[in-house]
């Protein structure tokens, strides 16, 4: 098995948004931090760019034919938040093509684990709409991957993004082949995401929103991870783990207000990688938001550093939250699994 995977392409860096939180820089200021820590044992990938077909396997074609002319025409704003370049089209197609490889390569057993470190984002693209920094949904993308190519089965998206991922979860909200665990501060940008949004049809039960308020930091967002999340995954055996990962929650970040370290990512990930041993799982992670450029160059470091050790850290002693127990007791009809921390 080789190195752990850094997924990346220039083409994301012609993805112009001017002066724009999401920019060129987030993505400099990691590959920087990485370098200066030996790149944390991963070894830099191409993304290739994704066939249409991959893209319309989550989205509308006259959704991926808009992004596209638009780019084509030189660009325009989609909405206040969301820009389109000549060269985002491009890097849209990379973004979502470096996502589906590190399925691939996840999937075939070729690298224990990798990121896709990208941009745009993603977790906002709904089927037909393009919103909040993302043009095409790169994490949906790839869980429909490794459903449609690679026979998964089900996949677990944990989107640890500040913000909640409404596109991820409208996309899967009708289907258990996909089981979407958002931890989101609330209210905040959506505006979606409440914890009684449980998905619908044959998808009830499998769509999991955490809503955390303003404020929130390590001990409720790493509680959450190894006292709600990892019950889940457990019963719901998924064959692969994907985190949205944005490092928005950081206490440094300046738009929003949770209170996020790296020490937190880094713990976060080591619950995880205690639950893909358990489940026998490969565990790949897909950049999203994260804009003080500083945080979001550390919390990634700390993220990969703990997703290619050995080893993963043993379990960190946290006391019991009271929202952690809320939270379980709202879910435990769905995931009985929840009982224990539902009663505290």
């Amino acid at each position: 098995m080789d190195a752990p995977a850094y997924i990346r392409h220039a083409s994301s860096l012609k993805h112009d948004t001017g002066s724009h939180p999401e920019r060129g820089a987030r993505l400099l200021a990691i590959e920087r931090e990485l370098e200066a820590r030996g790149w944390c044992g991963f070894r830099q990938l191409e993304a290739p760019p994704a066939a249409v077909e991959l893209i319309e396997a989550v989205h509308d074609r006259a959704h991926v034919e808009r992004i596209a002319a638009l780019a084509a025409r030189g660009g325009g704003a989609i909405d206040a938040d969301t820009v389109v370049s000549p060269g985002s089209y491009e890097a849209a197609l990379h973004a979502a093509g470096g996502a589906a490889r590190l399925v691939d390569l996840l999937m075939e057993g070729a690298v224990p684990t990798g990121i896709a470190a990208l941009r745009p984002p993603g977790h906002h693209a709904t089927a037909r709409v393009a919103m909040g920094f993302c043009l095409f949904n790169n994490v949906a993308i790839a869980a429909r991957r490794a459903l449609d190519a690679h026979g998964a089965g089900r996949v677990l998206v944990l989107d640890w993004d500040v913000h909640h991922g409404n596109g991820t979860n409208d996309l899967f909200h009708e289907t258990a082949e996909v089981l979407y665990v958002s931890i989101h501060e609330s209210p905040l940008y959506p505006g979606t995401g409440p914890a009684s949004d449980t998905g619908a049809g044959a998808g009830e039960g499998y769509t999991v929103n955490l809503p955390v308020p303003a404020g929130s930091g390590d001990e409720l967002w790493c509680a959450l991870v190894e006292r709600l999340v990892a019950p889940i995954a457990l019963a719901y055996r998924p064959a692969l783990v994907l985190v949205s990962a944005g490092f928005d929650a950081h206490a440094d970040d300046p738009l929003a207000s949770c209170r996020v370290t790296e020490a937190g990512y880094a713990e976060m990930t080591g619950a995880l990688r205690r639950l893909c041993a358990a489940l026998d799982a490969p565990l790949g992670f897909v950049l999203e938001g994260g804009y003080e450029l500083g945080a979001l160059a550390r919390s990634v470091a700390a993220v990969l550093e703990v997703a290619a050790a050995p080893e993963p850290p043993p379990v960190a002693e946290r006391a019991s939250h009271p929202q952690v127990a809320a939270l379980a007791a709202h879910h435990e009809r769905h995931w009985p699994a929840l009982a224990a921390t539902a009663g505290g």
